[in-house]
């Protein structure tokens, strides 16, 4: 995007999703779980009935689980099985007035769907484990011969992305594929980590169909389901990858010769988003994304509004990747989207936006950091602050997100506003005390009186009109 146009995420008015959006929810009858509609491997039938792609809130992501229950359960099936069938009723079903608590019988086809996902998981094992030490060869030798071009380009990106974590399970009972005896639809639960050694690992759910046999064949993987906020890249895209100090940086072999500048320009940024980590947590790696026309439709689902130049979203473990519009990013505007961005990697919470009404505070520090410094009156969306000031805005900071159908003077303005806000903020009370009011808002979950009182001691009130004040006056 170029100099004095919005260099951000795209955020609807009354839509909580700013800085991390996701995609809407489809359900495959079968499955009676999300699945997206995408086509299946060559010579497959999809393996979901899909619906249309649209923002979805963000919610928080399950802390990492990889367990051994399956053998559990199966042997525990077995036992109440064998009770059932060699016990009699009263003793099993529990007698008419009897006190004593009724065991129930497991049905015979829960503990055959147990016994599949145990010996499946152990085949996602083997599979984990030669992705994880370069093997090609290993990471194909669990599925079919019609799945292996999609295997084979998931394994070059993910490698070309340095993955150091990966585990995988099944997530759910599978379920039989009707009209195909003895080929299952499994869930998997992907967790995955990039460049940097026993890092939390990020989750996505995946549909999956395995052919029983000896040892189960995988015949069919699918992009990731829209509740684990969209298809990632790696899934779905060939890439080339760059990795610096601070940043992990893919794009596809059409923009190949953008990487060793953009490698560049990421690493300058994120010394500057480092700056903003709340408490000083920084992010392990900035991982970010540069999206050519096609991708950005389809990467975490799409549908942005036409005036975004990138955005951050949510993926879990801690992590928020990053992606930038490559038609709209060129110049020293890349700079300051990259600054803008990779700061709401740098102070965004583990469960994502915080909401509409402190969309002026995520989008205000974002800005500020995209500025680095420059003063005030070069700020490019000043024009556009005049004309949101002096027209039908109502004046709070509340209701300042724009809507994704907004024109792109709005949208600047709103942006404007936010930044000038917070600089406010800045020049009265310090960064240090604005990171903590952004901290007890976004990440504590508390209400901007609560804020204020607690971090500046000045009732809300006061210092909202005095933010809304200030922005009218340099505009004036």
């Amino acid at each position: 995007m170029t100099e004095g146009t919005p260099v951000t995420d795209g955020a609807a008015e009354g839509t909580p999703d700013g800085a991390c959006r996701g995609i809407a929810r489809s359900e495959d009858p079968d499955l009676a779980q999300p699945v997206p509609r995408v086509p299946a491997a060559p010579g497959d039938a999809p393996l979901g009935e899909g619906g249309a792609e649209g923002p979805a809130e963000v919610v928080p992501t399950p802390a990492p689980r990889r367990s051994r229950r399956w053998a559990l359960w199966t042997a525990l099936a077995a036992v109440v099985v064998l009770l059932a069938c060699g016990l009699p009723a009263a003793l099993v079903a529990g007698e008419r007035g009897s006190t004593g608590p009724a065991v129930a019988a497991v049905e015979p086809a829960t503990v055959v769907a147990r016994q599949f996902a145990e010996r499946v998981d152990a085949q996602l094992d083997r599979q984990s484990a030669a992705l994880l030490r370069g093997d090609r060869a290993g990471w194909l030798a669990v599925a079919e011969p019609g799945v292996h071009a999609e295997l084979r380009r998931r394994f070059a990106a993910l490698r070309a992305l340095r993955v150091t974590g990966w585990q995988a399970r099944p997530d759910g009972l599978p379920t039989p594929v009707e009209g195909r005896p003895g080929e299952w639809r499994v869930m998997v639960e992907f967790r995955y980590c990039f460049a940097v050694p026993d890092c939390r690992t990020s989750p996505v759910l995946t549909a999956t169909r395995w052919r029983d046999a000896t040892q189960p064949r995988l015949l069919a993987v699918e992009p990731s389901a829209s509740r684990s906020a969209g298809t990632r890249p790696w899934e779905v895209s060939d890439l080339v990858v760059a990795v610096g100090e601070r940043t992990v940086v893919a794009t596809t072999p059409a923009q190949r010769k953008r990487l060793p500048d953009l490698l560049a320009r990421a690493e300058s940024a994120a010394r500057i988003a480092d700056t903003y980590a709340v408490d000083g947590r920084t992010p392990d790696r900035y991982r970010i994304f540069h999206a050519g026309p096609a991708e950005w439709k389809r990467w975490y689902g799409g549908g942005r509004p036409r005036w975004t130049a990138g955005y951050a979203v949510t993926v879990g473990g801690g992590h928020h990747e990053v992606v930038l519009n490559a038609d709209s990013v060129t110049g020293t505007g890349l700079d300051d989207l990259l600054r803008h961005e990779l700061t709401h990697a740098a102070t965004m919470p583990d469960v994502g936006y915080p909401g509409a009404r402190a969309w002026w505070l995520v989008e205000g520090l974002a800005e500020y950091a995209g500025v680095d410094g420059r003063p005030v009156e070069r700020y490019d969306g000043l024009a556009d602050v005049r004309r949101l000031v002096t027209g039908d805005w109502s004046g709070r900071l509340d209701r300042l997100a724009p809507a994704g159908s907004a024109p792109a003077d709005r949208v600047s303005g709103s942006y404007g506003v936010a930044y000038l806000a917070v600089q406010h903020l800045v020049d009265r009370f310090g960064i240090e005390r604005l990171l903590a009011l952004f901290r007890v808002v976004a990440h504590e979950g508390r209400s901007l009186d609560e804020a204020a009182d607690e971090v500046f001691d000045t009732p809300w009130s006061v210092l909202h009109d005095e933010c809304v004040a200030y922005a009218r006056s340099l505009t004036g």
